[in-house]
């Protein structure tokens, strides 16, 4: 009877260690945190189908962007910072606090200002999408034929804009 126990107890404990294992290696394992392929899907994918031409022009349009608010951004990380040591203060002043976070937000509208256009211009280069397969097709107000189902062209929150 002690013997019955101890195999049922064994077996037990490793069914327990092995779903451990498993459930721990899933979100991180082949299909990468959401469910992708390294390399195979993704953001990584989205612009596979560009022209040297179109990538060349995305490649300046992001530089352009990155240059026109480096400043912008030098001042988001300050403010931050800022309000890091505020909060850190042996009594915190809430007017203080308050203000500085209106400052951020302020800096943070005018970044959305030069994002808006920036994405834009994005969106004019990137390819049409393409209807994913068994998709229903209507025209639009053009004439065009453009799938109902189609998908965005690419995420642009990749880019961290």
């Amino acid at each position: 009877m002690k013997r019955w126990t101890l195999a049922a107890g064994v077996l037990l404990a490793l069914g327990l260690l092995s779903l451990g294992f498993t459930s721990w290696a899933q979100p991180f394992g082949m299909g990468g945190p959401r469910g992708q392929q390294w390399g195979r899907c993704g953001h990584h994918m989205k612009f596979a189908k560009l022209t040297p031409e179109q990538a060349g022009k995305l490649f300046d349009l992001r530089q352009k962007f990155l240059d026109d608010t480096a400043s912008l951004r030098k001042d988001m990380v300050v403010k931050r910072a800022e309000v890091r040591a505020l909060w850190r203060a042996e009594n915190p002043d809430e007017k203080q606090i308050l203000a500085k976070l209106k400052e951020i937000d302020a800096v943070k509208v005018k970044l959305q200002e030069k994002a808006v256009p920036f994405r834009l211009e994005v969106k004019k280069i990137l390819p049409k999408p393409e209807a994913p397969k068994g998709a229903v097709s209507q025209e639009n107000e053009g004439g065009n034929a453009e799938a109902v189902v189609a998908m965005e062209p690419g995420n642009l929150d990749d880019w961290g804009i």
